[in-house]
């Protein structure tokens, strides 16, 4: 039997659902348009990131189907909700791609955070033991950009 609907959790989960789709898009946006000398690196490093970030999605829709809930319906949903910036320019250098997701994928670790201190608030064991990998993850994806960067 799904756990009941809890408010906190279920809307900490929809604004990290709407997050992950944003980071997802924008860390492809920056896979197909990567250019310069670490083209290859930065290519196949943005879509490993890119990969994982997606494979989390279904994970958190069904937490929050699991606690009751509805979940995100449309892309307008995410646009509604998301609070990482879409990146619309025709040409962004190399750092600057790796710089914006470094502090994107801090935005989504905020929002992680938010979903476990909310989880754990309202006794939700399952949902605070899931975040917990996907807070690694995004440590992760942090460390990996940041060390690519020059100094």
């Amino acid at each position: 039997m799904p756990q009941q609907n809890q408010p906190a959790v279920v809307d900490a989960l929809n604004a990290l659902l709407a997050e992950s789709y944003a980071l997802y898009l924008k860390t492809k946006n920056y896979h197909w348009h990567v250019q310069g000398p670490r083209f290859r690196q930065l290519h196949l490093l943005f879509d490993e990131q890119a990969a994982q970030i997606l494979a989390t999605t279904d994970l958190i829709a069904e937490r929050v189907r699991k606690n009751g809930a509805v979940t995100l319906r449309s892309i307008g949903e995410v646009g509604r909700r998301q609070t990482i910036r879409d990146d619309d320019a025709e040409k962004v250098d190399a750092d600057t791609m790796v710089r914006n997701l470094a502090a994107d994928n801090e935005t989504l670790l905020a929002q992680i955070k938010a979903a476990k201190a909310a989880a754990e608030e309202q006794g939700d064991i399952a949902t605070s033991g899931l975040v917990d990998g996907w807070a690694d993850e995004t440590e992760q994806r942090i460390w990996f950009l940041k060390a690519t960067l020059d100094g």
